[in-house]
């Protein structure tokens, strides 16, 4: 059985951010997940977790001037010591929050840096924080975001995620599979999940065309979710996806699809 986890920076954005743990607290949910924590009291996101009895599963590293367009700083080599104050600063939420697992968006292509530097940087920088983070018993991940809705991401494809995984060379590091992204990228989702299934650790879902819920475009889910159950998938899976619709309205393929939250 699926474990999904309401990402509370994409759904209920018709309320105040510290509302949505209820609201996804009525809908059922017991997992969510959201972008960043950093700019909101973080005792007062442990209450509303303690409060509406939810686990939260995952955040991001810090990434930088998110509204100036900064999507991760790790490819960067002069700001290696903001990178690695945001890891510290990472661990130091996860650890109020008990979250077991943090992301890191890794950043945008520099035509001014050479890319083989920008590559090096990021390999460094990911090994450290893989190292930093295991220190404290959290596992690190990182996801593709594709070319079309972040144009130049380092990372833009789950082959090229597999790669990096593959070059920092840390039992640390593991991939966020985000589905909607492969499929706007490679596609070829089942047999991908199955022959990396040892290497992805979480899991977002949206689907495409318009990146609405499952069951809005062409990513046949109720098939997918199925096949990740069969192949032994046990993560969370985190429903990033804009409703069509209100949240709560959107959930109905939940149920449609013989699933509880």
């Amino acid at each position: 059985m699926p474990k999904f986890a309401a990402n509370l920076t994409m759904l209920y954005t018709d309320s105040l951010f510290l509302e949505r743990f209820a609201s996804a607290k009525a809908s059922g949910f017991h997992f969510i997940e959201y972008l960043f924590p950093y700019d909101h009291d973080i005792g007062a996101l442990a209450n509303a977790l303690e409060k509406n009895d939810l686990t939260q599963v995952l955040f991001n590293l810090p990434a930088g001037n998110w509204g100036a367009g900064d999507r991760g700083i790790a490819v960067f080599p002069d700001r290696i010591d903001e990178f690695r104050q945001g890891v510290a600063r990472a661990i130091e939420v996860a650890r109020v929050l008990q979250v077991r697992q943090l992301n890191c968006l890794v950043g945008k292509r520099d035509e001014k840096i050479p890319l083989a530097e920008q590559t090096r940087v990021m390999i460094e920088n990911l090994r450290y924080a893989a190292d930093e983070l295991g220190k404290h018993d959290i596992l690190l991940v990182i996801e593709m975001l594709n070319p079309f809705d972040v144009p130049n991401f380092l990372i833009a494809s789950p082959a090229e995620a597999f790669a990096v995984q593959d070059s920092v060379a840390s039992l640390n590091l593991k991939i966020q599979y985000d589905v909607y992204h492969a499929q706007r990228t490679e596609g070829e989702l089942a047999n991908t999940f199955r022959k990396n299934l040892e290497r992805i650790a979480h899991v977002q879902i949206a689907d495409n065309p318009g990146r609405h819920q499952p069951g809005t475009g062409e990513i046949n889910y109720r098939y997918l979710f199925d096949f990740m159950d069969k192949v032994g998938y046990t993560g969370y899976i985190g429903l990033e996806y804009i409703p069509e619709g209100t949240t709560e309205q959107s959930l109905g393929w939940v149920k449609e699809y013989g699933y509880s939250l």
